[in-house]
């Protein structure tokens, strides 16, 4: 007699269940496995970070409980951000926020993702800066409202003006403000550069208004350079914030003239710029009038921001 060796659905069925799950060691090795097949930046890192979000573990716990299972539920929502990691959405998008200055901000589309280069501009602006002075700031293009919240959360006498064409950005600053406890000495409103009026009634009951620090990181891309941007980029960061023309400095020659009016007599500018853009800008700086204070490089030694001064000094 033939023996039958049809399988029993339900007793396949029965055998998967029994399977054991993976543990948390072993998934997140096989999510390293594949980012890093897919050919993406840092693949143990964005594991360890997707991981700990799906979970709910802090690091620590992840390396304390690697022998224990994955929960099923839990597994499943793994596998959907790491399926929108290998699409190239960065991990700050996936997760919706992103450390910068080591304070925790909400990104929206209408936002950059703020890069630790940045934190260049931040540094500048607190080194030339005295720690409990009263100063007025400005925020060119706030985005997200990184550059500013970050400087306010450093002077605690300050007060700060972000501004940005997009309503969207302008919503999430202002959203950022409230959990740093900084809701009462930041304003954000919709304001675009490229129109002749956006300075009026910047400030309430001041016709024309002056800072003492001017912060900004503009669009200064190429445009042509554009395309050859990563994913991660040109994807998911909004296009408005990164063109800037041919050369990439159409922002950086339509503000330049205006910085003298908006700066208090000892008033100090502090811009981001691109790889090969310093001495450009300077000179666009010098030509309005400004006193340029020199550059500052980013970890990577690439010169990241120029500073400028008002050529009209007070005494005192």
């Amino acid at each position: 007699m033939r023996a039958d060796h049809t399988s029993d659905p339900a007793s396949e069925q029965d055998c998967r269940q029994d399977q054991p799950a993976l543990t948390i060691g072993a998934v997140r090795r096989q999510i390293a496995a594949r980012l890093a097949a897919a050919r993406l930046d840092q693949p143990a890192l964005d594991a360890r970070i997707l991981m700990g979000h799906a979970l709910n573990l802090s690091r620590d716990h992840l390396l304390t409980q690697a022998d224990q299972p994955v929960p099923a539920e839990a597994g499943l929502r793994l596998e959907a951000l790491v399926v929108r990691r290998l699409a190239r959405e960065p991990v700050s998008r996936i997760l919706g926020r992103r450390e910068f200055w080591s304070l925790d901000f909400t990104l929206a589309p209408e936002t950059l993702d703020p890069r630790p280069d940045s934190e260049t501009v931040v540094e500048a602006a607190l080194a030339l800066t005295p720690v409990d002075a009263p100063l007025a700031i400005l925020d060119l293009g706030t985005g997200s409202g990184c550059l500013l919240l970050a400087v306010l959360s450093e002077r605690p006498q300050a007060w700060g003006l972000g501004i940005d064409a997009s309503s969207g950005a302008v919503a999430a600053a202002a959203a950022n403000a409230a959990p740093l406890g900084l809701t009462d000495r930041a304003r954000f409103v919709q304001r675009d550069w490229t129109q002749p009026d956006w300075r009026s009634g910047l400030v309430e009951g001041i016709a024309s208004p002056r800072f003492d620090v001017i912060l900004a990181n503009p669009p200064y891309i190429p445009d042509g350079d554009i395309p050859g941007l990563e994913p991660e980029v040109t994807r998911f960061d909004p296009l408005a914030a990164l063109a800037g023309g041919t050369d990439g400095l159409d922002a950086y020659r339509r503000l330049a003239p205006q910085l003298p009016d908006l700066l208090t007599p000892n008033g100090v500018v502090v811009f981001e710029v691109g790889f090969g853009q310093a001495r450009q800008v300077a000179a666009l700086f010098v030509a309005a009038g400004l006193q340029c204070l020199g550059t500052r490089t980013d970890l990577g030694g690439i010169e990241r921001c120029v500073l400028a001064r008002s050529a009209r000094r007070s005494i005192g």
